[in-house]
């Protein structure tokens, strides 16, 4: 087999080693390609190798790579429509490159490998965990349509390595034997099996569990410190329709789930405009949690926004291209609490910044 030159994602060593298989060292060796440029894809992820005459691509050139190996490698670069084209080194050796398909686009920008490592090098990597777990039985066309789902649940584990909660309980060892998805479309079914560390400092026996894995949500109830009103939207929900709940529609905060790159502050601003048109001062942290810890991978990060609340702002808003259709309504939070008090909030995030603005209101109205 030739060598294999990577200018791009791959030539993070732990990814190639998670695409490749390989386990233990690879061949590696910086070399470069001379008539290519690397410019950088529309949103900055990966590199779009161009022939541009007097320019030079820089990478590694990689030797000695099993038919099985390089089959993984072509089913990972095939679901990104990359192919395999053979060239020349600066260095005179012949080579093999992935190069894009005419429909990948690329913007006039040479693409930065040191800044893609820094900011998007970790989400990758866990992306390609996944995505190599449908080698042998799903298509890469398939992989491609899930890919930005993908994605976004690896955004969340990249976000679950920086999170305030878990001090004070046991920080014990778990052996993951197994794990596979039972179902993939916008959310995923994983069974897992595994053993873990009990409380007497010995490990329990192999059990099996399934998990719901989602992507992290960005929570923020709308509240206005000078008219001491909120802002709740209203949207049909699947998890009543699921349980058969006559009540089908359900007051919420505005919510929605946090995109690749995003923090959750910025992903609650977006959302603040995107479902009901508010633009937010001051966002107060409230707090971070998982929706159900036993069940699912669903974890809130949620806040208060401090913006203007007049009468007239409540309307009809949503992504139309997302099917969404969302209602608002602005009560008094005197109107909040008496729901709260009164059990008619059904949403658990809702019940917790209700109680948490009861205890901070005071503190937000004498800064407005």
């Amino acid at each position: 087999m030739a060598p294999l030159f990577f200018y791009g994602t791959l030539r993070y060593a732990p990814l190639l080693d998670c695409v490749s298989g390989r386990d233990g060292p690879l061949d590696t060796e910086t070399a470069a390609l001379p008539g290519y440029v690397a410019r950088a894809s529309l949103d900055g992820l990966y590199p779009v190798l161009r022939e541009a005459p007097g320019a030079l691509a820089h990478g590694v050139v990689v030797r000695g790579l099993t038919d099985a190996e390089v089959a993984r490698l072509n089913y990972y670069e095939g679901g990104f429509d990359y192919d395999l084209r053979s060239v020349v080194l600066a260095s005179g050796e012949e080579a093999q490159v992935y190069v894009p398909g005419q429909g990948v686009s690329a913007t006039d920008a040479v693409w930065d490998f040191d800044a893609w490592q820094a900011k998007w090098a970790q989400m990758t990597l866990w992306a390609s965990r996944e995505v190599m777990a449908g080698y042998g039985h799903l298509s890469p066309a398939v992989i491609a349509a899930r890919f930005p789902r993908i994605r976004a649940r690896a955004w969340s584990k990249v976000l679950a390595q920086s999170g305030r909660h878990g001090r004070d309980v046991l920080d014990g060892r778990v052996e993951v034997l197994s794990r596979s998805q039972g179902y993939v479309n916008f959310f995923a079914l994983e069974d897992v099996v595994l053993r873990h560390e009990t409380f007497d400092g010995g490990m329990s026996e192999p059990m099996e569990r399934g998990v719901f894995v989602s992507s992290d949500a960005a929570l923020v109830l709308p509240y206005d410190p000078a008219r001491d009103r909120v802002l709740l939207v209203e949207q049909i929900r699947m998890g009543p329709i699921g349980r058969d709940d006559p009540v089908r529609w359900q007051l919420e905060p505005v919510a929605g789930l946090v995109d690749p790159g995003e923090t959750p502050e910025e992903a609650a601003r977006r959302e603040g405009q995107e479902e009901a048109g508010l633009d937010f001062g001051a966002l107060e942290p409230v707090g971070e949690c998982y929706a159900s810890p036993g069940a699912t991978t669903d974890f809130f990060h949620m806040f208060v926004g401090l913006c203007d609340l007049p009468d007239g702002v409540a309307g009809i808003g949503g992504e139309e291209a997302e099917g969404e259709n969302i209602r608002s309504h602005v009560i008094g939070f005197d109107a909040l609490l008496a729901m709260a008090d009164d059990r008619r909030i059904a949403n658990a995030p809702l019940g917790m910044l209700t109680y948490w603005l009861h205890r901070h209101r005071d503190r937000l109205r004498g800064m407005s």
